[in-house]
């Protein structure tokens, strides 16, 4: 069912990201399941909320197609939104000031052009991004052809569950940060060999919020930043091949007031001595006797389904391929077939009996 995150913290669309900021921790700390009165089920849903709204690309796709896009109603992609390529915020958060130049022609846009060259810029502090994490995922052939679910265990920094990641005691109150006197962003100055630059850091003091908890909290003192072993539940999609990596989104290390990284899974196939892949189509082999490569009959063929009857006409040479539809691997269009190359074994040790049947029948190739 479509969630309202604007209803669940208390403001309106066109609320700004210090007004979501405000009713997330404000609700936070009146719902948190550790105080008196508190609403574990609430909490989690006013988490939720904050971390679609209080992140600007989430939250254009929250308008533009509602929660769906995030719940995985939106689609049968068990890995969420797709995957995509790497991203990092780069550069000093807050972007540059070059006020330090005085009187120059053409200076005036230097920050406008260092900004676009270094992904900041206007003055306005990056959101920040927690690092990705890889993990390697080995697979048996058969399981990486249908297709698994594997748990994968994890050790990675996580938004605090005591404090909900705004890194105060529940019950306690925020302060204005001394530090950067409430605006999240220092001033430093660089001598250069253009002059004087002066640049806009995020305060290391309260990494950038403008504002630290009066009484830390016990768990993660402060950082709103936990690190925890967790468990995750992973789909691998039928058809998976050798050295694939798969992206989840938000599953990587969190970050105080920004978007947790991804996870990216490597997956490694196993090798099976009975089949070979071949895009869609599966490679096996089968031996057949000389009786039965010149008279014909059935064999019974191994395939990933296990064993089916197959058919061996009369005359049968040695490297003849046989197709078994629909037994190789699943796509998008449907399964691949699997073929099955003869091998015609011929006999080392004869008895006296067959030795003599068979120079009776005199089978020379004219």
């Amino acid at each position: 069912m479509p969630k309202d995150y604007y209803k669940i913290l208390g403001v309106g669309k066109s609320a700004s990201a210090e007004d979501l900021k405000k009713a997330f921790r404000s609700l936070a700390h009146k719902y948190h399941p550790d105080k008196p009165g508190g609403d574990a089920e609430k909490f989690k849903e006013i988490n939720e909320a904050y971390q679609v709204l209080g992140d600007p690309q989430k939250r254009t796709q929250y308008d533009q197609f509602g929660s769906g896009a995030f719940d995985g109603s939106g689609g049968g992609n068990p890995f969420g939104q797709g995957f995509g390529g790497f991203s990092a915020a780069g550069g000093p958060a807050g972007g540059w000031d070059f006020s330090g130049f005085q009187g120059g022609a053409g200076f005036e846009d230097l920050g406008d052009l260092f900004g676009g060259m270094f992904g900041f810029g206007g003055g306005r502090r990056q959101t920040a991004r927690g690092n990705d994490i890889q993990v390697d995922v080995e697979l048996p052939f058969r399981d990486a052809v249908f297709g698994v679910d594997r748990e994968v265990a994890l050790t990675k920094p996580t938004t605090c569950a005591r404090c909900g990641g705004v890194g105060a005691e529940p019950g306690s109150k925020m302060k204005t940060c001394q530090e950067c006197g409430g605006k999240g962003v220092k001033t430093v100055t660089q001598r250069t060999m253009l002059g004087t630059i002066q640049s806009r850091v995020a305060c290391p003091a309260c990494d950038g919020e403008g504002e630290v908890p009066e009484t830390p909290c016990t768990e993660c003192h402060g950082s709103g930043i936990a690190r925890r072993k967790t468990s995750l539940a992973v789909t691998i999609p039928p058809g998976t091949d050798d050295g694939v990596v798969y992206r989840v989104r938000g599953e990587g290390e969190a970050v105080r007031g920004g978007q947790a990284g991804d996870l990216l899974v490597h997956v490694h196939v196993g090798r099976d001595p009975r089949f070979a892949r071949d895009g869609s189509t599966i490679r096996s082999s089968a031996k057949i006797g000389f009786t039965q490569a010149a008279l014909g009959g059935t064999i019974d063929a191994e395939t990933l389904d296990g064993k089916v009857e197959l058919k061996i006409p009369a005359g049968t040479q040695g490297g003849a391929q046989f197709r078994l539809r629909g037994k190789g691997v699943p796509t998008r269009h449907g399964r691949g077939d699997q073929i099955v190359t003869v091998e015609v074994v011929t006999p080392t040790k004869l008895t006296k009996e067959q030795r003599a049947l068979i120079e009776k029948l005199d089978l020379r190739e004219e």
